[in-house]
């Protein structure tokens, strides 16, 4: 119902105030307040959702519009997508079997330079991988290597206690899929500034657009992908607006973990949103 209602909104796509150098998107504080009240009643329309979530949200995105024509469309994509990997049925990708790859190559994902799988990175444990980072990058080796034009982006900073030599997650991921898993160095970009989602996205984005990159797809752990997945819709949206980027979100793939943490947890996800929009600002 979500979708049948935000799709009759049209909005006009106008100059926006992002800066790349900043976590946050700039925007006045009834605006903020705005988005923060649209950002919770997602989330609400996730935790206990009901017949009135729609005509909530399309009030949310009547007020934003009435305050700023600009912020309209980025909230307008925030809605949508956020209805299509929380409110209706999301299959995710999972890595591991000649089935995945298939599945990968029906949604999509073109054998280019111009496609990008981004792998985002998991916190080091004294200043080393773990498992899990590690299973993220076979992940990344796997589809890389069923589609061998691509490139790969590899981001996160330099996490987790005890790390001396100030070790990076990207570093670190890039080494690792030299030297273990075979990928040829000079397909691999990596940014290691990166220290939440939320500067994932912000980060690799820059790469993107240099690359002039124009479809990607997220490899993560399956617990990440949706959070990953709203967090990365925003920024091509804001960059779509402010300079006329707007790379397309193709599929997804993920390291299948051990099942103990929620793999629909939309929690992080409305979190991570905040940080980009700056909502966390008084």
């Amino acid at each position: 119902m979500l979708k049948r209602i935000i799709l009759l909104a049209v909005g006009m796509l106008l100059c926006i105030s992002f800066s790349a150098q900043s976590e946050e998107y700039w925007m006045p504080a009834r605006s903020r307040e705005a988005f923060r009240i649209l950002v919770d009643d997602l989330l609400q329309a996730w935790e206990h959702p009901n017949s009135d979530d729609g005509e909530q949200i399309w009030r949310d995105l009547e007020v934003i519009r009435g305050i700023r024509e600009s912020d309209y469309a980025i909230a307008l994509s925030v809605a949508e997508h956020w209805e299509n990997v929380y409110l209706t049925p999301y299959t995710l990708i999972l890595s591991g079997s000649n089935e995945a790859i298939e599945q990968l190559r029906q949604t999509g994902v073109r054998n280019s330079t111009r496609h990008a799988f981004v792998v985002l990175g998991y916190a080091l444990r004294a200043g080393e991988m773990t498992d899990e980072l590690k299973g993220r990058c076979r992940a990344a080796a796997e589809a890389a290597q069923a589609f061998p034009e691509t490139i790969l982006v590899c981001t996160g900073g330099a996490t987790g206690g005890n790390n001396p030599k100030h070790h990076t997650e990207a570093g670190l991921m890039r080494d690792y899929l030299i030297e273990q898993l075979g990928i040829d160095p000079g397909r691999i970009f990596i940014d290691e500034q990166a220290m939440t989602t939320a500067e994932n996205a912000v980060y690799t984005f820059r790469i993107l657009k240099e690359q002039e990159v124009q479809s990607l797809t997220l490899v993560t752990s399956d617990y990440h992908q949706r959070w990953g997945q709203v967090t990365y819709n925003l920024m091509s949206a804001l960059y779509g607006q402010e300079y006329g980027y707007c790379p397309k979100l193709v599929g997804n793939y993920c390291y299948k973990t051990t099942g103990k943490r929620d793999v629909s947890n939309a929690r992080p996800a409305a979190a991570q949103l905040k940080s980009i929009l700056g909502l966390n600002r008084k």
